[in-house]
């Protein structure tokens, strides 16, 4: 048996799941490769590589076809990994990281095309009710230099060294096996998609727990490629649907509270941002969801 098994979950991802998965090729790991359904050529492009493959007749979401692909390895560390992230080096300092006292895992280094570090999504604290509110507000979008985001994103880290991060990017994670059954995988709550890393983190976290950001382990990483498959309205709504669901489990009371009214009052902005620019009320009726949920959740609760 491979030290590694590696999970990889696809949703229409033929145009990268080739690439992915040739860099595997000569690596010491067990990879399967849990499909959620695609529409286009991604069954195919796995079933020529010979590689173990789960398909799935419907759209599970991320979290249970990552789950459904960790209860079939075996392997003494897991490795979740994107269809759009090429593997450039070993398994090795990740596998080391994850021997270090008390660690849980890591994340390696993930670079652009350019070959660019993505300084800012590879690693991040934990996100705050602050840090969400912002977000939701566009605050860090049109000041991305605030005190708040910098320390959220790590902005002015040496990502050139090796260091203890509490949320290395889900795209490239590696976790020890005995982590991953003590938290019992990821959240299947979050469907389809969006911080169920974030929580897996935040649950290791709680347990003490530590994870780490592991330089020499590189990744190249495209980002975001499934993404358009989905649809605008159906991505911002599963953005904020989870965004406050994790609000809602972690934060008390009045920070829910105000990173619900941060949504109903960022949703408001965008609207007419784009009612004005459009010149057409298209987008009212896709932020009108995503405020009632947000209004309903004030009141209910998640």
């Amino acid at each position: 048996m491979a030290p590694v098994g590696i999970i990889i979950v696809t949703y229409n991802s033929a145009e990268e799941i080739g690439a992915c998965l040739d860099a595997l090729a000569g690596k010491d790991a067990d990879v399967v490769v849990v499909d959620n359904a695609s529409f286009d050529n991604t069954v195919h492009e796995v079933q020529a590589r010979g590689v173990r493959l789960l398909a799935n007749p419907e759209n599970r979401g991320f979290a249970a076809a990552a789950n459904q692909g960790f209860a079939v390895l075996n392997n003494p560390y897991l490795l979740l990994l994107n269809p759009d992230a090429v593997v450039i080096t070993t398994f090795a300092p990740l596998i080391a990281a994850c021997n270090l006292a008390g660690s849980a895992g890591a994340g390696g280094r993930l670079i652009d095309a350019n070959g660019r570090t993505q300084a800012g999504f590879m690693a991040r604290q934990l996100p705050t009710a602050a840090v969400l509110a912002m977000e939701a507000l566009l605050l860090n979008k049109l000041w991305p230099t605030n005190p708040v985001n910098r320390r959220y994103r790590l902005l002015d880290r040496d990502y050139s060294v090796q260091f203890p991060v509490e949320q290395p990017a889900g795209a490239f994670l590696m976790v020890r096996r005995e982590v991953w059954e003590q938290l019992r995988g990821l959240d299947e709550t979050y469907h389809p998609l969006w911080f169920e890393d974030v929580d897996f983190c935040k649950r290791i976290q709680l347990r003490g727990l530590q994870l780490y950001y592991v330089p020499q382990a590189v990744a190249k990483h495209t980002g975001g490629h499934s993404l358009p498959r989905l649809g605008v309205e159906k991505r911002r709504f599963y953005w904020y649907r989870s965004l406050l669901r994790y609000s809602f489990k972690y934060f008390h009371r009045p920070a829910f509270a105000a990173v619900c009214l941060a949504v109903l009052a960022g949703c408001f902005l965008r609207c007419v941002g784009e009612i004005t620019a459009q010149r057409s009320f298209k987008a009212a009726a896709g932020y009108g969801r995503v405020m009632r949920f947000a209004g309903r959740s004030f009141f209910n609760g998640f």
